[in-house]
């Protein structure tokens, strides 16, 4: 029942900074059978490393007997523009030249990417959405989808975001791009230029993802004895290597760079206004150790969106939690589902 299709846009698509592409490709992925009311969509927004495939990074949300259950639910996922899971990025070929785009590759903002997630919408002849949820990155383009169509989405679920990057988040994605830069492969055009500094990058990235108490529980050392070649350090550079074997740095940058365009309230008369205009019931979560994107962002968010629930999810993994507490999750949005009086199973 998981299905992968590929969206071709083949007319110029305008970017937020005046250039713009000449059409894209978006890969997406599709679970479930759409309904005859058309009422059972529910769309993943992803993170920023991760792909098309929900069931395969959240796999506690959906499946059989899950909260999202292929039999109720259609639910769609698309990798987001800029990325490498088969959605046009920096490795793509440019029409123009018949070349990939390498460093040519325009910068991209969170806008760009949801208008591009919008024409696929269009697309499939989607009017109505039942709910839209994501975390991290992907929380973001929730929000500035749900403020471009407000009368699009019915729910959304908003994990582990915020209205505008912060920032200290600011200050970790510039760590990181430093590091990818610094290896002196970055300038080349070639498919893996800059790989060993987006390895160092993805080290950078691991602590503000995690929690000193995750180090602690799965990191430290048995053996007192122990003077070098720590667990923690060759954990670093396990998880460095394991993200160059799927991700480039080119995409690593590009989308780096969107997140921290990131704000709701640019160009649209400041933030508290597009929060307080928002539609669709909404639902934000917090992960209490989250270091990266920390509960006061969402509380804000939620202080600020009309009728909106809040819910805070005990964790030790920090930023991280949101994928992995699958069960305190799914405990959050049925409740949520249930308080506003909808029926989760679309029957």
């Amino acid at each position: 029942m998981l299905k992968h299709h590929l969206f071709e846009y083949k007319e110029s698509f305008k970017l937020e900074s005046g250039s713009s592409l000449p059409g894209f490709n978006l890969a997406y992925t599709t679970y479930g059978t759409l309904n005859q009311r058309r009422d059972n969509i529910i769309w993943v927004c992803h993170a920023l490393t991760a792909n098309s495939d929900f069931t395969e990074w959240w796999p506690g949300l959906f499946g059989k007997g899950k909260l999202y259950d292929p039999e109720k639910y259609f639910v769609i996922c698309a990798n987001m523009l800029g990325g490498c899971y088969g959605s046009t990025g920096s490795l793509s070929t440019n029409p123009k030249t018949g070349l990939p785009f390498y460093h040519d590759f325009p910068d991209l903002t969170n806008r760009d990417i949801v208008n591009a997630f919008d024409l696929l919408r269009q697309d499939l002849d989607i009017e109505k959405v039942h709910t839209i949820i994501g975390g991290s990155l992907g929380g973001q383009h929730v929000l500035e989808w749900v403020i471009k169509n407000p009368d699009v989405f019915n729910n959304m679920v908003v994990i582990a975001s915020n209205a505008k990057h912060s920032p200290w988040g600011i200050a970790f994605n510039e760590s990181q791009r430093q590091a990818i830069a610094m290896d002196l492969t970055w300038k080349l055009s070639t498919e893996k230029a800059g790989m060993n500094g987006m390895k160092v990058a993805r080290s950078i990235a691991l602590l503000s993802y995690r929690h000193y108490a995750t180090y602690l529980a799965t990191q430290e050392e048995d053996d007192d004895d122990v003077k070098d070649n720590f667990k923690a350090s060759s954990y670093q550079v396990y998880q460095g290597n394991k993200l160059a074997k799927r991700f480039n740095a080119f995409s690593y940058w590009t989308l780096s760079k969107a997140m921290d365009s990131h704000n709701v309230g640019r160009g649209r008369g400041g933030i508290l206004r597009v929060l307080q205009g928002i539609k669709a019931r909404s639902l934000f979560i917090s992960i209490a150790t989250d270091q990266l994107f920390p509960v006061n962002e969402q509380k804000f968010l939620a202080d600020h969106v009309v009728d909106a629930t809040f819910e805070i999810i005990d964790s030790s993994y920090g930023h991280d939690g949101f994928l992995i507490e699958a069960r305190q999750l799914t405990s959050a949005v049925a409740n949520f589902y249930k308080e506003n009086k909808l029926n989760p199973e679309i029957v």
